[in-house]
């Protein structure tokens, strides 16, 4: 051992030096082969062409189960939970509004097999577009009396409805006093010394 108290025969007197050049060129390399993997990831397959996005040609169900109690369970499948369920994505949406965001967004769109490109109209479409609809405006015309019409028959509608479920409650009402009467036989009512239970209401 050394008097100085360090370890005999260990150069620790110079820095480990690095080769420019080496280094250099396995980075080259390495770029090399990410150009080239992202060339055979862009080109794995062919591309998909997409159909333009077009207007939905059925109506959304938001509101038929709009007041209506569900009881929920962990183990129900996917279409039996609460919220809205998506049959082209397989997946539940919570609420309303998520819904509609969902529906028209670029995922269930492409799983629909569309682009949220809008196929541009040409101008002989627009003008037959416009000519479509002045006959649908001419062949209808709009006056103050077929407003009155409209509002008297709806007024009518809602008279003849609270006609109903006024009747539906009295017929209520009355099985459920029927139900309440008790037959009494009116031998027993008399040697017990009166004449019966009920009320004077009828």
């Amino acid at each position: 051992m050394a008097a100085n108290g360090a370890a005999a025969g260990v150069d620790n007197t110079h820095r480990r030096k690095f080769d420019l050049e080496e280094y250099a060129e396995k980075a080259r390399e390495r770029e090399r082969k990410e150009e080239e993997g992202a060339r055979k990831s862009k080109s794995k397959g062919p591309l998909v062409q997409r159909k333009p996005l077009k207007h939905r040609d059925y109506e959304v169900d938001l509101e038929s189960r709009l007041g209506k109690t569900q009881v929920v369970t962990p183990i129900a499948p996917l279409s039996q939970q609460a919220g809205y369920f998506c049959s082209v994505c397989e997946c539940v949406v919570k609420d309303s509004a998520n819904y509609l965001d969902h529906i028209n967004g670029k995922k269930h769109q492409r799983a629909l097999g569309m682009s949220m490109r809008v196929e541009r109209a040409s101008l002989e479409q627009v003008q037959s577009r416009f000519e479509k609809l002045k006959k649908r405006k001419t062949d209808m015309p709009f006056t103050e009396q077929d407003l009155d019409e409209r509002i008297l028959k709806l007024q009518q509608e809602e008279e003849e409805r609270k006609r109903q479920r006024r009747e539906k409650k009295k017929e209520k009402k009355k099985e459920k006093v029927d139900e309440e009467e008790i037959e009494i036989d009116p031998d027993v009512a008399a040697m017990m010394g009166f004449g019966g239970f009920g009320s004077s209401k009828k």
